[in-house]
């Protein structure tokens, strides 16, 4: 992603600086200190977010909606705060709009089982794209077999891009939803997402967008996208694993029956009846993850106080440095060159296999991902079973690519000595 930084940066702490604020950062791997270029499986955690959740069950652990003493109004206040807090970090008109889930996961399978249950049926298409997270191609292959409905693919080019005219080639009026990305966890590839929302609007369907590695990297406003739904995960900005969030647009969501059943989401319970709450409970089954929500809250404070578009502008800065310095790897080859890419850079290196790649650096306390990344359709494009996935948070360094890229060189040495 190219960001005119310069104006933007302007008294940003630099990434050595906000280290001090993640704990498992400060830690040496095999002798060697952690260079942990892994963030788009899963984010470290600063120090604000863990004492949140701390503090939390240190005081104010209970259950909430359902008590009437103290302990259960403080932790229903945090939650429900959280929840405002996510509906403004994203851009949600009203905090209602939100539903928390354990991630990107659930949020799809339930917009996938909740609308898609109700609304496709023989003769419906749900288009996707080959760039998609197994997350956003397993539920609606679920729902498809179900209903008898058809999934489309839009391809993706050479370079890791979604054409928006192959894109558009594939909506018609038999389209009910259309399903994609924000941002490539394969890939790093920034997808046009309001145009492509644009576009599938004006074939008469609706928008699901996969926000799971955008949300952690760059300014995500679900009313300027136009979007119906918006999924995204906790631990891929900041926050703690099994908290996240389905975005369903307040007149879509009044609609759509619930996916799971049990208490909270229910008005009133009879074995002849069961009226069901409004959105969001409706979709809230059971006791939901309060202190993750209260974690989550911490880290969109952590990240309103660095500023979404000023962490944007330095993690490009260190993603243009690491491209530069990988491609001086004698044998380093870099799958994708999309036109905007943010936070994965995905390699092989001729001879070694991305698992042995992967242990190798390890060794030198480099931690990266290998593998299909649960893309394997994207693996498939390129013709090869997987890849060596380097990818940037918020904390990452030029000294960390150094050190990667080194341990890279070392790896060859092993594999051609």
């Amino acid at each position: 992603m190219v960001v005119e930084s310069a104006e933007v940066l302007r008294d940003f702490p630099d990434a050595a600086t906000l280290r001090r604020d993640f704990p498992a950062l400060t830690q040496s791997v095999h002798g060697h200190p952690l260079a942990y270029l892994d963030n788009a499986a899963t984010t470290q955690k600063p120090e604000a977010v863990i004492r949140a959740e701390g503090e939390y069950y240190r005081r104010d652990n209970a259950n909430v909606h359902r008590g009437v003493h103290t302990l259960s109004e403080r932790a229903t206040a945090e939650f429900e705060a959280a929840r405002a807090a996510v509906a403004r970090f994203i851009g949600a008109a009203e905090a209602d709009e939100i539903v928390f889930t354990r991630g990107t996961t659930e949020a799809i399978n339930l917009a996938a089982n909740a609308w898609g249950g109700a609304n496709l049926g023989a003769g419906d298409e749900i288009l996707i794209t080959e760039l998609e997270h197994h997350s956003n191609i397993v539920p609606w292959q679920l729902i498809a077999a179900r209903s008898g409905a058809k999934l489309v693919v839009a391809p993706i080019d050479e370079d890791g891009n979604v054409p928006l005219e192959d894109f558009s080639e594939r909506l018609n009026s038999r389209t009910r939803i259309a399903a994609f990305g924000h941002v490539s966890n394969a890939l790093g590839s920034v997808n046009p997402v309001a145009e492509m929302t644009r576009l599938a609007h004006a074939a008469g369907a609706l928008v699901l967008v996969d926000g799971a590695q955008a949300v952690g990297h760059l300014p995500v406003d679900v009313g300027g996208i136009d979007c119906d739904f918006y999924a995204f995960s906790g631990h891929k900005m900041y926050a703690t694993m099994g908290i996240g969030g389905l975005y369903i647009r307040a007149g879509i969501a009044a609609d759509m029956p619930p996916w799971q059943g049990g208490g909270e989401m229910i008005r009133s319970v009879s074995f002849e009846n069961t009226l069901y709450a409004e959105p969001p409970h409706r979709f809230e089954a059971g006791t939901p993850n309060v202190a993750g929500a209260v974690g989550l809250k911490a880290a969109i404070a952590y990240l309103d106080n660095l500023g979404m578009a000023r962490l944007a502008a330095g993690e490009d800065e260190t993603l243009e440095y690491a491209l530069e310095q990988l491609r001086s790897v004698q044998g380093l080859n870099l799958v994708g060159r999309p036109a905007e890419r943010v936070g994965a850079i995905s390699f092989t290196i001729d001879g070694i296999h991305p698992h042995d790649l992967g242990t190798l650096l390890d060794h030198a306390g480099v931690a990266i991902r290998t593998g299909h990344h649960c893309a394997q359709p994207v693996m498939e494009h390129y013709h090869i079973p997987a890849t060596a996935r380097a990818s940037l948070g918020l904390y990452s360094t030029t000294g960390e690519i150094d050190q990667l890229v080194a341990a890279l060189n070392e790896a060859r040495k092993v594999f051609s000595p």
